[in-house]
């Protein structure tokens, strides 16, 4: 299936309501198929992204740690198909509700996807749903379920979205910020007493968020320009990607608990972090073999994650 480009459908101004149900129709039983080798080279920048000081690509056949999926499959739209914000609009609601936000989602693994294995991933619309707050007003919320289908192995990953209204403005209105000039640190804190877990203290750059951009080839502009995420959409600096959020919940588990592969995870992002925060991964929770994981900036809960090993 080809690009469904839903701005064409209409001009006018459309309703939450509306903008869901034309989502549905366009999207009614159509899938989107893609195939990729997943290459060394790529799975090595992401290692140097999270500080993983590691000297060469793996070989061929290294299983591709939980998570890392994320950087393969990028966007393949020209700049020109972008949205106003940057994202890709394969799968984004229509005008006006342009602004994306990632807001959680679930993923679970059958066997594994390896370095060198010639990956399809299959995409579909799972549900478009009409929203309205107090807060933000009217809103579309969507799922997109992707399906990596390798020769030993399928990650099924279920996206949550929340599409706001557009903001109109203007380039005079754009003002850029002051960014930190601290490079990206990743450290572990040792557990005080015995039973209790180890904490990941986590700060991320601009230009350690840059990269992540560049890696996955997302131009959602929150995440690099700091004019565009201050000026436009109101954010105090560029924003902490909530795939990034993911990969260092899914990589501290890994460390800590990942005696074995996980079977699934249940994610949500529950506030936004920004370049030059300092905050904490740490467990939460273990029941069996049910981990509670949060990623916490001064005692409040920014992205929360359940795993299932």
């Amino acid at each position: 299936m080809s690009r469904l480009p839903l701005r064409h459908l209409t001009t006018s101004r459309l309703t939450a309501s509306t903008a869901a149900s034309q989502m549905l129709q366009t999207f009614h039983n159509k899938s989107l198929t893609r195939r990729q080798v997943l290459d060394a080279n790529q799975l090595h920048k992401l290692s140097l992204t999270l500080n993983r000081n590691i000297t060469s690509p793996p070989p061929s056949g290294t299983p591709i740690p939980p998570a890392h999926h994320l950087i393969y499959f990028t966007p393949s739209s020209p700049e020109n198909d972008l949205g106003p914000d940057g994202t890709d609009r394969t799968f984004n609601a229509p005008s006006p509700f342009t602004r994306r936000m990632w807001a959680g989602g679930r993923m679970s693994w059958t066997g594994e996807l390896r370095v060198g294995d010639e990956v399809e991933e299959q995409t579909r619309l799972l549900s478009a749903t009409a929203k309205k707050s107090k807060s933000v007003g009217e809103m579309v919320l969507v799922e997109v379920e992707k399906e990596f289908r390798g020769p030993k192995g399928v990650v099924v990953d279920t996206r949550s979205w929340v599409f706001r209204p557009e903001i109109e403005t203007d380039v005079g209105e754009i003002v850029p910020g002051v960014l930190s000039r601290t490079p990206t640190t990743i450290v572990d804190i040792p557990a005080k007493d015995t039973g209790d877990y180890p904490i990941r203290q986590l700060m991320w750059s601009p230009v350690g968020l840059f990269r992540f951009s560049a890696l996955t080839f997302n131009g959602h502009k929150i995440h690099y320009d700091a004019g565009w995420s201050q000026g436009v959409e109101g954010h105090p600096g560029v924003v902490v990607h909530g795939p990034l959020n993911l990969i260092n919940i899914m990589d501290y588990w890994g460390d800590v608990h990942g005696k074995t592969s996980p079977r699934s995870v249940t994610y949500r992002a529950m506030a936004p972090l920004y370049a030059g925060d300092t905050y904490t991964i740490r467990t939460k929770g273990v029941s069996d073999s049910v981990f509670d994981i949060v990623a916490e900036k001064q005692g409040t809960v920014c992205m929360k994650a359940q795993v299932t090993g």
